[in-house]
């Protein structure tokens, strides 16, 4: 690899253009200390050209967080899998639960298509916008484990009054039971965020390898371990144990929801949640845990304000954008006194602001994502269903998962890796939107031939609200296609997007820079209630037709503008690691000598020469 390539990230607007310097990558000291360590040497550049990478092996440490995430996620997808049924249709005639056995349709409170879908994507606007709170408390003051346990507790008051919504007393109240169910989205919404934005940091943390090393393999032929694609591989895990857990949450609530009621649709997945406050506490010494690290992000957001001081728009765009902000370009008396990080520190944090430019393009992806968890679920109800209730159809796209994962692992991408073929993360997420359009398309067209083959034409959700059978004479089975397109494409840009955050963020940004991944979803969310007008007969063909293009459109303008920063994949994941962890602004005030501590770097460097 020609490590001294120059990262052109796009020829428009980025604050992420100019090269990064090959002395960002190991120095020349460090490459050597790697070098005679005799178990893992550090691989020379031939090497890295010429080996194939594989991954190293998962510790034990990683699969109990991979359950933790399960058992939450069994109790997110088993509750929100009937969330559509509960707004959307009435209480069934002579039901105090709203199960429908059936014999009728399941539903509670009956305020339609567009209240269920606008609700639904509101939900999943707070659940995602909160990530950012927990990641503030956990970099600047927790630490991740306990944020996570933290979290846990919120989001268990969260489900138990979900419970409360729906038991007979209450749920047969419409008004009554959308205010408390509500309060429980909201509160559940909390626990939702400060989980999510730092579980997926602590699965891939507990690998200890950070360096990538040379070995040789059982078949006499040397290979690189590469922690990037160990993490790769710990997420494509973390991913299977999440579908598992919708999958299993969703079929089980939904049965319980048209057999027994919601409340047990509710019920069950918080007694699995408990699981995870369990396993946590039990495994808690053998975790590798990450400290708060004080004001990192409002350093990080100094140093960019810094960079930016004096020409502003002209100066990004500058190749010593970042050069001029290192602590060893600017002389001790001239360095303000948080400026206590060194030069490694610039680099890891200039790397992250290419995975969060890289993020923005995701909220048109979660755009077609999204009609999972509301319109395509209401398309089911208005096909052939033969006895198999409408929200069940939707775990189409989980079994896809878990079926294509390992066809992933051990067949597509090592086969791809002894061919020489570098399916980088950049070509992983454009593929993903590709995928993600082709599923709205096919939506599209199943919605257009619903319209055109049901007996009530396209006014389908208002007659069948009236009691009238207006399903088209087709198999809701061919939502197979949606579906699985989407959990194919899920497999490429939502994965990569866990292990794109983990491995270009700093250290001690990592749940800041997840977090902010999250929070696309939740400007996807927010974007979905511009086509909540759509979700409603006649204008579904448009809803469908208008999210495939969007997607496309997507792809097209990330590879375009991504397109050649996956060539320097290699050294954006080996930059020279920092030594700073972080510290509080006190701590650095109440030192006189803390400007005098912060590492020349580029002294080293001249010695190391």
């Amino acid at each position: 690899m020609d490590v001294k390539r120059s990262l052109e990230v796009t020829h428009g607007t980025t604050m992420i253009e100019p090269t990064l310097a090959v002395s960002n990558s190991l120095s020349d000291g460090e490459k050597h200390a790697a070098s005679v360590n005799s178990d893992k040497p550090y691989p020379t550049e031939e090497e890295f050209a010429t080996l194939p990478k594989v991954p190293g092996h998962i510790p034990w440490t990683s699969w109990t967080v991979a359950v933790v995430e399960f058992a939450e996620r069994f109790s997110y997808y088993g509750t929100t899998a009937v969330f559509v049924n509960f707004i959307q249709r009435p209480l069934p005639i002579g039901s105090s639960t709203g199960a429908g056995k059936i014999v009728q349709k399941s539903g509670a409170l009956g305020m339609g298509q567009r209240a269920s879908t606008g609700l639904v994507m509101c939900k999943l606007f707070r659940s995602y916008v909160t990530p950012l709170g927990g990641a503030y408390v956990a970099d600047q003051y927790l630490g991740r484990y306990l944020t996570i346990q933290y979290s846990i507790a919120f989001a268990l008051v969260g489900h138990c009054i979900l419970i409360i919504s729906a038991i007979p007393p209450i749920i047969v109240k419409p008004n009554a039971a959308i205010g408390v169910f509500s309060i429980g989205l909201v509160i559940m919404g909390l626990g939702t965020g400060g989980f999510k934005s730092n579980i997926s940091p602590l699965i891939a943390e507990q690998y200890k390898d950070e360096r990538p090393y040379v070995r040789t393999n059982k078949h006499g032929k040397k290979e690189i371990v590469d922690p990037a694609v160990t993490t790769a591989r710990i997420y494509i895990y973390f991913y299977l144990l999440i579908n598992v857990g919708s999958l299993t949450g969703s079929l089980a609530m939904v049965y319980a929801e048209h057999y027994v009621g919601f409340w047990l649709s509710y019920l069950l997945p918080t007694i699995v949640f408990c699981m995870c406050p369990a396993i946590l506490f039990a495994c808690k010494k053998y975790y590798t845990h990450a400290p708060p690290t004080g004001s990192v992000m409002g350093k990080a957001a100094k140093l960019i304000g810094l960079a930016f001081k004096g020409q502003w728009i002209k100066n990004f765009k500058h190749p010593d954008f970042w050069e001029s902000v290192k602590p060893s370009n600017i002389a001790p008396a001239d360095r303000p006194a948080w400026m206590t990080f060194d030069d490694a520190w610039v680099d890891e944090v200039r790397r992250g602001l290419l995975a969060c430019k890289v993020f923005l393009w995701y909220p048109l992806y979660w755009l077609a994502y999204n009609q999972m968890t509301g319109n395509l679920v209401s398309q089911a109800n208005t096909m052939a269903l033969n006895g198999v209730p409408n929200d069940v159809i939707n775990n189409l796209n989980p079994i896809f998962i878990i079926i294509v994962i390992p066809i992933m692992d051990f067949m597509i991408y090592p086969g791809l890796r002894k061919a020489g073929i570098n399916f980088t993360p950049i070509k992983k997420i454009s593929f993903g939107f590709f995928l993600s359009s082709l599923a709205m398309v096919s939506a599209t067209v199943t919605q257009y031939y619903i319209y055109k083959l049901s007996p009530c034409g396209s006014n389908i959700n208002a007659r069948q609200n009236d009691g009238e059978d207006c399903s088209a004479p087709f198999t809701v089975w061919i939502q197979v296609f949606p579906y699985g397109l989407i959990g194919l494409s899920e497999v490429m840009a939502s994965i990569t997007k866990l292990e794109y955050a983990y491995t270009k963020a700093p250290k001690n940004m990592r749940s800041t820079v997840q977090a902010i991944a999250l929070l696309t979803s939740a400007i996807s969310s927010a974007l979905s209630q511009a086509l909540v007008g759509l979700s409603e007969d006649p204008l579904l063909v448009w809803n469908y037709g208008s999210v495939a293009v969007v997607a496309l459109f997507g792809g097209i303008g990330f590879w375009l503008t991504f397109r050649r920063a996956d060539r320097d994949e290699d050294r954006l994941n080996n930059l020279k690691e920092s030594n700073w962890e972080g510290t509080s602004d006190s701590d650095v005030e109440s030192s006189p000598d803390a400007r005098a501590k912060t590492i020349d770097v580029k002294t080293e460097e001249k010695s190391a020469l």
